[in-house]
């Protein structure tokens, strides 16, 4: 149905909200709650489904909202639609954070079935020692058990505090762990890119739609993993 037709049924006093007739064009209508019906006839909404990536900033939590009053995700991300994180990033960690309204997509994504890249740059205080990525590379066991083998290396030699690791799991703050295991201090963790969707031009705390191709391609992504 054309914009056009949808407001000449308005307009005619054929539309209702929740049984209440509805002629002022441009009426909000929320699609997980509202009933609409034209000429009596039930209209079932189309939602609109979005998809925003997130540069998450240090000292935000990955929550809809927090008890304690500390900043949130949701302040950085518009408040219509209402969107929900995929999976989380603890307070500390910076970087890519996908959020939608899709439900089946997000509980896709998150199943422990999907093993999709998950990108990190970790800085330590310590020099990291051989040992140390080859143990990553092999799996570090953890108190919920042996993670997978992670893709590792250190990115600046000779300095050696800094490392590249690539995941495909999703345990709780699961790099912060591995690390935090084989006996380094963290400095800064940052995700660089999640399931292909990488941060290139979006600075801290900044976010961006998705692009069409892109939410293709994580649905032929997911498709392919479950």
């Amino acid at each position: 149905m054309s914009r056009r037709k949808a407001d000449e049924l308005i307009v005619s006093g054929v539309v209702r909200v929740n049984g209440e007739v509805v002629t002022q064009l441009g009426t909000k209508v929320r699609p997980a709650q509202d009933k609409v019906s034209v000429r009596g006839t039930p209209i079932e909404i189309q939602r609109h489904l979005v998809y925003i990536l997130l540069n998450k900033p240090k000292d935000c939590i990955t929550s809809t909202d927090d008890e304690r009053g500390r900043h949130t995700v949701m302040e950085l991300v518009p408040e219509e639609p209402r969107v929900y994180p995929v999976g989380r990033l603890d307070r500390n960690t910076t970087g890519a954070l996908l959020l939608t309204n899709d439900g089946e997509l997000a509980n896709r994504l998150m199943h422990p079935s999907f093993h999709a890249p998950k990108s990190y740059i970790v800085e330590v205080e310590q020099a990291v020692q051989a040992k140390a990525i080859e143990a990553l590379r092999r799996g570090v066991k953890l108190e919920d058990g042996m993670t997978a083998p992670a893709d590792a290396e250190v990115l600046d030699p000779p300095t050696s505090h800094v490392i590249g690791i690539v995941i495909r799991e999703g345990r709780n703050r699961q790099v912060r762990r591995m690390i935090e295991t084989l006996g380094y201090t963290i400095r800064k963790l940052d995700r660089i890119a999640f399931a292909d969707l990488t941060l290139t031009g979006l600075r801290r705390g900044a976010w961006r739609y998705l692009e069409e191709h892109e939410v293709k391609r994580l649905k032929n992504l997911v498709r392919q993993l479950t």
